[in-house]
């Protein structure tokens, strides 16, 4: 019986080899060396290299949703436009804390647009997730609606990827933090799908 922890330190040295390689360089003796295993360890654990791009992109998710105590606080509070700011930005940043989670999901990305299998795996897992931002969304009454809540988390994605591959293209425009714009996309997206 293989050993469900060693597998998930080779999901997650996938993800650190896909980061910093890319899809090209993802290889069982590259998540070996990462990992620190015997070479061929890999191998024993994964049936292809398609059944790793496919485990690593799921185990990015898990990664990236937040803990019980996180969703707590965020179900508390107002239920107004600086909430959802304050909001975003915790997403935000929790996301910019697992960078090699998030480049590794770039290149997953990717090679999906070229393996039927990885691009039906990850359009479900990313689907999935856009479903669970707009029903927490729409469940804990902040404002706005569907669109609002869709507008929301493709801002946050782009500006996600803007801030982890160039973030010298944000850095200091027109005197504004990552936060600060962060905060008027919020705003702006808040005003513009505010029902009349």
């Amino acid at each position: 019986m293989l050993n469900a922890q060693r597998r998930q330190a080779l999901i997650d040295a996938a993800i650190e080899v896909l980061a910093d390689q890319g899809a090209r360089g993802l290889t069982f003796r590259a998540v070996d060396a990462q990992a620190g295993v015997p070479a061929g360890t890999a191998s024993n654990y994964f049936t292809s290299r398609d059944d790793l791009l496919t485990q690593a992109g799921g185990r990015i998710y898990q990664r990236l949703a937040p803990d019980p105590a996180t969703l707590a606080v965020s179900r508390s509070g107002p239920r107004d436009r600086q909430r959802v700011a304050e909001l975003v930005t915790a997403v935000t940043g929790r996301i910019q804390g697992y960078r090699t989670g998030w480049l590794a999901l770039l290149e997953l990305r990717l090679e999906a647009t070229r393996r039927p299998a990885l691009r039906e795996v990850l359009t479900a897992t990313v689907r999935a997730d856009l479903e669970a931002t707009i029903a927490y969304h729409l469940d804990t009454d902040l404002p706005g609606d569907t669109t609002t809540a869709v507008l929301l988390y493709l801002a946050v994605n782009w500006l996600v990827v803007e801030s982890l591959t160039l973030p010298e293209v944000l850095d200091g425009v027109g005197g504004l933090s990552t936060e600060a714009i962060t905060t008027a996309v919020v705003h702006r997206i808040l005003e513009a799908t505010a029902e009349p």
